[in-house]
């Protein structure tokens, strides 16, 4: 099959993090179910204007305000919030995608490396794209990256290139011939897409950090996950 002819994968890459731990994800879109999975996402949102007085049909799908009731989620209950979170997770699951997830433990890459320390974005963002590159090779499709608006955009293109034409450091390195062109940036707030990996990046936060100790919660995020587990293709962290 000629390159033009394979089918792309258009792969949404947004983070979570805390003091100790950082995670990237990538929900990974076949092309086909680009247009249906954000008219879905869009639906929830319009829905829940429907639904709550006030609300607004610009409110964006954002993990922690949504857990959390802040922003364009403030003044809904917890049970409405969940049921939010959790339609959101359903429109993703009922689309063709695959979700990949990297993590690293950031004290102990520091303990480990010292001032030649990585930045962890970047370690879990070359992790990450040599799994999609190996998924996509695996499955003949190529992936085309779009992330969320972060400082240091040109340094990231530059070492996506970089990989192209060396390799990625480590005992995996790969020239990533599956990543087609650079890495695209977006604002968050116009794309549901990157929204998506927001949610899945922050409820995978929450549970493989163990931040909640209330039964009731625990169960929620559970409940939760288990609505897009069967989407998780490729799930680790690092621990140096």
């Amino acid at each position: 099959m000629s390159w033009q002819s394979r089918p792309v994968l258009l792969t949404y890459v947004d983070e979570s993090h805390s003091k100790n731990v950082y995670y990237v994800c990538g929900l990974a879109v076949h092309h086909e179910a680009i247009r249906g999975l954000e008219t879905g996402l869009a639906k929830v949102v319009r829905d829940a204007m429907w639904e709550f007085d006030g609300f607004s049909s610009k409110a964006e799908l954002h993990g922690h305000p949504l857990f959390h009731g802040e922003g364009d989620w403030e003044g809904l209950k917890p049970r409405q919030r969940i049921a939010m979170y959790n339609r959101a997770l359903q429109v993703i699951a009922d689309h063709d995608v695959k979700i990949f997830l990297r993590g690293v433990m950031r004290k102990r890459l520091t303990e480990r490396y010292g001032d030649r320390a990585s930045d962890p974005h970047d370690v879990c963002l070359q992790h990450l794209l040599e799994r999609v590159n190996d998924y996509a090779r695996g499955t003949d499709q190529v992936a085309l990256v779009i992330a969320d608006e972060l400082h240091e955009h040109d340094r990231r293109r530059r070492d996506l290139t970089d990989f192209k034409d060396y390799g990625t450091p480590g005992y995996l390195s790969s020239t990533l011939p599956r990543i087609v062109d650079t890495i695209h940036f977006a604002p968050s707030h116009h794309s549901r897409l990157i929204q998506a990996a927001d949610l899945i990046a922050f409820l995978h936060h929450r549970i493989e950090t163990a931040v909640d100790t209330d039964e009731r919660a625990i169960r929620a995020n559970q409940s939760l996950w288990a609505r897009i587990a069967p989407k998780v293709e490729h799930q680790w962290t690092w621990t140096p």
